[in-house]
């Protein structure tokens, strides 16, 4: 379109041509969010590879090499360290919540078991929540109920039992042990 053209278009109808600016730009911007939205999917997809690839030499393929050569720890020259760790977890599936603190009670280690109470109440209810606090308090509770195991208390616990060679059910807990490399860079 020639600019004479062009500038009596303008002229004639100025709405018209904001609406297809607004158009163009729209599109271009849409266009251009699908490009970027291609990109950071392709490159979340290959760091996800990335991390699973370091994870399999980390937790598996250096430990397998150190320990074929029995170590545990390696010094370098440049001041950094190599050094296998076991790693632990350990979880109640709430499936077996109650055959956990059962075999916990049972093994004199119900200690480990948080008990809180929750009491709850409606809207309106103000007075009954304040005459319960004041019932529960002046008996020498804070009422509140919830049994729970901390997670590193439980992780905490199956580390000491496997390096005392005792077991922890698997049937009542999730559990796992591996090994990760730690390299400590010199400074």
């Amino acid at each position: 379109m020639n600019e004479t053209l062009q500038k009596q278009f303008v002229e004639d109808a100025p709405q018209q041509v904001d609406e297809l600016e607004n158009v163009r730009s729209l599109s271009n911007y849409v266009i251009n969010l699908q490009k970027l939205e291609g990109e950071i999917l392709k490159e979340e997809t290959l760091l996800k590879q990335k991390k699973e690839r370091a994870d399999k030499i980390s937790s598996e393929v250096i430990p397998e090499i150190m320990e074929s050569m029995k170590l545990k720890t390696l010094k370098l020259q440049d001041g950094s360290a190599i050094e296998v760790k076991d790693v632990y977890s350990a979880t109640i599936p709430v499936i077996n919540r109650e055959g956990a603190y059962q075999w916990l009670r049972d093994n004199d280690l119900g200690d480990l078991i948080k008990n809180e109470i929750t009491v709850s109440f409606g809207r309106g209810e103000d007075n009954k929540a304040s005459e319960y606090t004041s019932l529960a308090e002046s008996k020498g509770y804070q009422p509140s109920q919830k049994l729970k195991v901390e997670p590193m208390t439980l992780k905490a616990l199956y580390r000491e039992r496997v390096e005392a060679k005792q077991d922890l059910p698997s049937e009542h807990f999730n559990l796992f042990k591996g090994n990760k490399t730690k390299i400590t860079r010199s400074k």
